[in-house]
C-alpha cells in the first residue's frame, strides 16, 4: 500500500474542490437545510492560532455529514476585519489600514484553504469591504428611526411616535429632542476610560487597577461625546426569548445575569432650586413641590429640583440616612459648598483614574467625601446628607442612590467608615443565623425580608407587603413609581478610531462653522460612505479626539441645499459588523437590499453556531438585539438568529521551560548557553557540556 504523503494528496483534491466548487450551496435549499456557522475570526498578522481550527473542525464535521444526510448545508467563511491593531500597524507604518487587512485575510484563507474545510468560498466577504459596511449603515439608519413601544413590546418607525402636544407647542427643535430621547440610536456625553498611551478608548474589562490591561498604561475618565444603542428597551425580550433557544444552560444564565432584571420603585428626593441656608432646601419650596406633584403625577424625566433614585427596597425609605451621588453625576458642581470644593474635586480627580469594575469591587475599601448639602427624605421630611461615592456610577441607574447601611452591606460600611447614622427599619423576628439584639442596635447589616419597625404607619407590615402598599402610597403623591431596572446598560457604540465603519451622519454647521445640535441622516442612497482614501495617520494621537477629525476637507465637510454640514468623526465599534454578518452570507451578492425576504425565510435561523464562550455575553447579546429590530421593522422573519449554540472548549496548555545544567549541578543563565550541534549545548565561558532541564 502506498504511503499516504498529505503534501502531495491534499493539495490534489483541495484543486479538485476548488474548480469543481464541491462545497457550494444553492441560493435556495433543495428539501430539508442545515445552516452551520463558526463565529468568523479577526484576520490578524499572525495567521491562524491551534484555537480556530479546533471549533473549525466541529462544525466541518457536522458540514459534511448533513450533506451525506441528503440535507442542503450552507457553511460559509468571511473575516471580522475592522480592529485596532490593524490602525495600529497604520501609525506605526504609514500603510493604510486597508492593505494590511488584506494581506492577512489572504493569509488566514490561504491557511484554512490549505487545511481542507468545506466551506463555500464563493460566499465570503469581510466586514471592511464598502459592498458589506453599506449594509452595517443601514442597520444603523434603521436603529436611528426606531424607537421601541413598550405597550406594544416592539420597535416601531420614529414618525409613529405620538408627541404630546405640550412638546408640539414648543416647536420643531422641540419636538426633534423628544424624538431623540426615544431613538434607539442617540448621542451622549458619557465617561469613558481614556488611554493617552494607546491613544484610545478602553473597554471595562481592558482596565485593571487603574491602568490598561494592555502594556499597563494610566488610564482616565474622561466625558466624551458618544453615540448610543438603547438596548435596554429590549431587555425584557432579551431575557425571556431565551427560553426559545438551544443553549448551554450556562450560557443563558451568564445573559440573563448581564442583563440583571429587577422590580422596584423609582422615587425622587427633593434639594430644592434655592436653598434655606447653604446646603439645606427651602422648607416652603418643598412644600410647594409636594402640591404640585399631588396635582400633576410623577414626571417622566426629574427636573433640576430633586434627586431620582432606584431601589428595590422601597420598603426601607425610611431608613436611608445618606445619598451618595457618582463623581460624573451633574448636580456635583452645583450642591458642593466652597468649604468642601477643594475636597471633592481631589476625589472625583482620583475617581477618574480607575474602571467602573474597579470602582464597584466589593471588597474594595469605601471611600467618599461629603458635599455639604442635604436632600429631604420623601417619606418622613427628614434632611438627608448627600455624599460623593466612587462606588455609585453615573452610567448606571440614575447615577445617585438613597443609602440604608441598616439593611444594605455596602453603605453599612461606608456608614461605619464615615460615621453616618444607622438605622434600623427592618425586624428579622427569630429568623435563625441572624443576631437579632445587633440588628436593631444597628451593629450589623440585614439584607432579607422581614416586618416593618421604625416606618411610621407602616409598622408591622411584611416586607411584600409594604413595598406594594408604600410604592402605591408614593405614585399617588407623585413622588415615586414602581419601575423596572436593569443592570444592563445601554450600549457605547462609538469609538475614537480610524479603522471603523462611518456613522452615516451629517452635523449641520451655522455660518460661523459651529454645530447647531441638528442632525442629518444620509440617505440608504448615498451609502457606502467609506473611509478617506488618503489619510495620514498621526504615529502619536495623544488627544481623545477621533482621527477623523483631521481627514481631508473634501470629506470632512459637505454642502446640501445650501447648508454646511460636518460628518460624524468616531466609527462604529468592531461589534457592528458581526451582529449580522450571518444574514448577508445568505445573501452575499445582493446590491439592491440587506438580504432577499425569500432568501432569509429560507434560511434562517442559523441552524448551529459555534464559538468560544466568551462572546458569551457581548456578541451574542448584541447580535439578538440588533436581529429583533430587523425583526420588528420587517427585515427577518424569525425572533432569534441562533437557535443552536454549541461553544468549543479552550485549548489550555501549561507553558514549558528549559533550564540548563553542568555536570557538577550548577544552573547557567540561558543567555551564557551555546548551542553547538544537535540537542547539544555548551557553557559559553566554560565550554563544558549541559544538559537541558
Amino acid at each position: 500500500m502506498p504511503r499516504y504523503n498529505p503534501s502531495v494528496v491534499e493539495p490534489k483534491w483541495q484543486r479538485i474542490w476548488e474548480k469543481n466548487k464541491t462545497f457550494a450551496c444553492p441560493r435556495v435549499p433543495n428539501g430539508e437545510k442545515f445552516y452551520v456557522l463558526d463565529m468568523f475570526p479577526y484576520p490578524s498578522g499572525d495567521g491562524l492560532h491551534v484555537g480556530h481550527p479546533e471549533g473549525y473542525t466541529a462544525t466541518d464535521i457536522m458540514a459534511r455529514y448533513a450533506r451525506m444526510k441528503g440535507k442542503t448545508v450552507l457553511h460559509p467563511m468571511g473575516w471580522d476585519a475592522f480592529g485596532l491593531p490593524a490602525e495600529q500597524h497604520a501609525k506605526k507604518t504609514g500603510e493604510h489600514p486597508r492593505r494590511a487587512t488584506e494581506r492577512n485575510i489572504a493569509n488566514f484563507r490561504r491557511q484554512l484553504k490549505m487545511i481542507g474545510f468545506s466551506y463555500d468560498w464563493d460566499r465570503e466577504f469581510a466586514t471592511t469591504d464598502p459592498d458589506y459596511f453599506r449594509w452595517t449603515q443601514f442597520i444603523f439608519l434603521v436603529l436611528y428611526d426606531t424607537w421601541y413601544d413598550p405597550e406594544q413590546q416592539r420597535g416601531r418607525p420614529i414618525a409613529e411616535l405620538p408627541i404630546p402636544p405640550e412638546i408640539a407647542e414648543q416647536g420643531e427643535d422641540a419636538v426633534e429632542q423628544y424624538r431623540a430621547e426615544h431613538r434607539l440610536a442617540y448621542q451622549l456625553e458619557a465617561p469613558v476610560n481614556w488611554c493617552p498611551a494607546l491613544g484610545t478608548v478602553l473597554a471595562n474589562e481592558e482596565v485593571v487597577g487603574g491602568v490598561s490591561e494592555r502594556g499597563g498604561h494610566p488610564v482616565v475618565r474622561i466625558p466624551l461625546r458618544q453615540w448610543m444603542l438603547r438596548i435596554t428597551a429590549y431587555a425584557d425580550r432579551l431575557e425571556r426569548d431565551l427560553d426559545l433557544l438551544d443553549w448551554p444552560e450556562s450560557i443563558k444564565t451568564l445573559q440573563r445575569n448581564w442583563i440583571g432584571r429587577s422590580i422596584g420603585a423609582e422615587v425622587d428626593f427633593f434639594i430644592g432650586t434655592f436653598w434655606q441656608k447653604p446646603g439645606i432646601p427651602s422648607q416652603r419650596e418643598y412644600e410647594g413641590w409636594r402640591r404640585d406633584r399631588e396635582l400633576a403625577g410623577f414626571p417622566r424625566k426629574p427636573d433640576e429640583s430633586c434627586l431620582r433614585i432606584f431601589t428595590t427596597r422601597p420598603d426601607t425609605l425610611f431608613g436611608a440616612t445618606y445619598m451618595v451621588i457618582a463623581p460624573e453625576h451633574p448636580f456635583v458642581d452645583r450642591l458642593t459648598l466652597p468649604e468642601y470644593r477643594e475636597a471633592v474635586e481631589a476625589y472625583r480627580e482620583e475617581a477618574s483614574r480607575k474602571s467602573d469594575l474597579d470602582r464597584t469591587e466589593l471588597s474594595r475599601e469605601k471611600t467618599g467625601v461629603f458635599t455639604g448639602s442635604y436632600a429631604i427624605n420623601p417619606v418622613n421630611g427628614e434632611l438627608v446628607p448627600i455624599w460623593i461615592a466612587d462606588y455609585v456610577l453615573a452610567t448606571y441607574g440614575t447615577g445617585a442612590i438613597m443609602a440604608v447601611p441598616a439593611h444594605d452591606t455596602r453603605d453599612f460600611e461606608f456608614a461605619q467608615r464615615f460615621n453616618l447614622p444607622i438605622v434600623p427599619v427592618v425586624d428579622p423576628g427569630d429568623q435563625k443565623q441572624v443576631a437579632r439584639d445587633d440588628v436593631l442596635r444597628g451593629k450589623v447589616a440585614f439584607v432579607e425580608d422581614g416586618v416593618a419597625i421604625n416606618s411610621g404607619p407602616y409598622n408591622g407590615l411584611p416586607t411584600s407587603e409594604f413595598k406594594k402598599r408604600i410604592t402605591e402610597d408614593l405614585s399617588e403623591q407623585g413622588v415615586g413609581r414602581q419601575a423596572v431596572n436593569y443592570r444592563l446598560r445601554d450600549w457605547i457604540f462609538s469609538r475614537q478610531h480610524f479603522w471603523g465603519e462611518p456613522f452615516p451622519i451629517l452635523h449641520e454647521l451655522d455660518d460661523s462653522g459651529r454645530p447647531t445640535g441638528r442632525i442629518r441622516p444620509l440617505s440608504p442612497e448615498e451609502l457606502p460612505l467609506d473611509l478617506p482614501s488618503n489619510m495620514s495617520f498621526d504615529a502619536k494621537h495623544e488627544t481623545p479626539e477621533p482621527p477623523l477629525e483631521k481627514a481631508p476637507a473634501e470629506w470632512l465637510f459637505v454642502t446640501i441645499d445650501g447648508k454646511k454640514y460636518k460628518r460624524e468623526t468616531n466609527t462604529m465599534p468592531q461589534w457592528a459588523g458581526s451582529c449580522w454578518y450571518y444574514l448577508r452570507f445568505i445573501d452575499p451578492k445582493n446590491d439592491k437590499a440587506l438580504i432577499d425576504p425569500q432568501l432569509e425565510k429560507a434560511w434562517m435561523p442559523v441552524d448551529l453556531y459555534v464559538g468560544g464562550a466568551e462572546h458569551a455575553v457581548l456578541h451574542l447579546l448584541y447580535a439578538r438585539f440588533w436581529h429583533k429590530v430587523l425583526y420588528d421593522r420587517g427585515f427577518v422573519s424569525t425572533p432569534e438568529p441562533f437557535q443552536k449554540l454549541v461553544n468549543q472548549g479552550m485549548i489550555l496548555g501549561e507553558m514549558e521551560y528549559t533550564g540548563y545544567q553542568d555536570e557538577t549541578g550548577r544552573w547557567v543563565s540561558e543567555s551564557n548557553v551555546e548551542e553547538i550541534g544537535e540537542s547539544r549545548f555548551a557553557d559559553k565561558g566554560t565550554r563544558r557540556p549541559l544538559s537541558p532541564i
